[in-house]
């Protein structure tokens, strides 16, 4: 009887433990979603206290992504010699140093350097949580859940900026806000987290080898493609819509946080519920619907330049916007094999981080060069060109 008291015991100990592990990746996603989505926020104030141009600010996107895709090429080897937990440690210990480094308002060259580190960080702990969540039991909603907790950092990373905006409170002291979340995530990291991902290195080394057969498929490139243009739409839409309602429109600054906010709060609903719409009319279906909603929000923020009618587009672009990324994702596993499924889906997040760099530094040129009014219609060539690509791929 003591015996099965013990195991029971056990078993509640460990079903703890692994409660308390999602919550941390939970915790730690809401922690990159929140930097991300604050940083538009944040952009009219790095700009004025460097005195930058808007062409120059963009630099930030491409050194953050720079990193963000050096780190994704290492991430499998780091993985597999060190265990998730311990490449968990080095990521935050990354993002630490970065958002460390660029609250102390240092010269914007090692500004850019922060932002590389912060890019390097963000990949190991994008790619070692879904790496982690996925080993997982009913791993298909636990990672929905862990992208939804990026949508809710990113809602309320805005609102967050603004409100200390607001209050006269500098820009950096927001990264003194990530600095105190990646120590908490840290001391999770060193305490409670579990290292349940068990890598076989034979097969670690077999997958790698399938790399080129990978990069031969038309699927996976135009898939990958399809991707880079929408993380670029995603990410310019959400860096740069406060300082077009500030600047271009004139809104307060609070109020256009807060429809910021709404923007990213509409994307993480998107990925809640349209979800389960997906498994009803789906995959196919249901990312065409999201892309003529796309264009019909931003037709409504462009043609109505009120700002309630701005949020209400903005809030509708961000839930069409929410669920394209991983419905994307999950359709890969109907158009190749499981056999190269992985490092297809790793070329796809790759290519998705590219996209994130490169189109908010165009639209910042564009800003520069012609004003912020550019952004509306290039965010509709943007979602022009996602839709060719995925007549393209429906082809394949």
């Amino acid at each position: 009887m003591k015996i099965i008291q013990e195991q029971q015991g056990q078993t509640s100990s460990m079903s703890s433990a692994l409660r308390l592990s999602i919550a941390l990746a939970f915790g730690a996603f809401i922690m990159i979603g929140a930097n991300d989505g604050a940083l538009g926020v944040l952009l009219p104030g790095i700009g004025a206290h460097f005195n930058v141009n808007k062409a120059t600010l963009g630099l930030l996107f491409l050194a953050s992504t720079f990193g963000y895709l050096i780190s994704s090429f290492n991430n499998g080897l780091l993985t597999e010699k060190l265990g998730d937990r311990l490449s968990l440690i080095i990521g935050t210990s990354l993002f630490l140093l970065g958002a460390g480094t660029v609250s102390l308002m240092l010269p914007f060259a090692v500004t850019l350097i922060a932002f590389f580190c912060i890019g390097m960080g963000i990949a190991s702990i994008d790619a070692g949580l879904n790496s982690y969540i996925a080993s997982l039991p009913r791993n298909t909603s636990l990672l929905n859940y862990l992208h939804a907790f990026y949508g809710v950092g990113a809602w309320l990373g805005p609102a967050l900026a603004s409100s200390l905006l607001a209050i006269r409170w500098g820009w950096n002291n927001i990264y003194l806000i990530w600095v105190g979340l990646s120590l908490v995530v840290l001391l999770g990291l060193g305490t409670i987290f579990r290292n349940t991902t068990v890598v076989q290195k034979n097969e670690a080394r077999a997958e790698g080898n399938l790399m080129v057969e990978t990069l031969k498929l038309r699927v996976v490139w135009l898939a990958a493609l399809f991707l880079c243009f929408y993380v670029g739409t995603e990410v310019s839409l959400g860096s740069w819509s406060y300082s077009f309602l500030t600047e271009e429109r004139h809104g307060s600054a609070l109020f256009s946080g807060w429809i910021v906010s709404g923007y990213w709060l509409g994307l993480t609903l998107g990925r809640v519920l349209l979800g389960h719409v997906a498994q009803r009319i789906g995959n196919k279906r249901m990312i065409e619907g999201c892309l003529v909603g796309v264009v019909t929000g931003i037709a409504l923020v462009w043609l109505a330049p009120s700002p309630i009618v701005s949020a209400i587009g903005l809030a509708l672009t961000g839930f069409c916007l929410g669920p394209i990324f991983p419905t994307t994702i999950a359709l890969m596993s109907t158009l190749v094999s499981s056999r190269v499924l992985p490092g297809a889906v790793g070329f796809l997040a790759s290519l998705g981080s590219m996209g994130a760099a490169l189109f908010p530094w165009l639209e910042g040129n564009l800003a520069q060069g012609i004003g912020l009014w550019s952004l509306l219609p290039f965010v509709v060539i943007l979602t022009l060109c996602m839709l060719g690509l995925w007549v393209s791929l429906q082809r394949a």
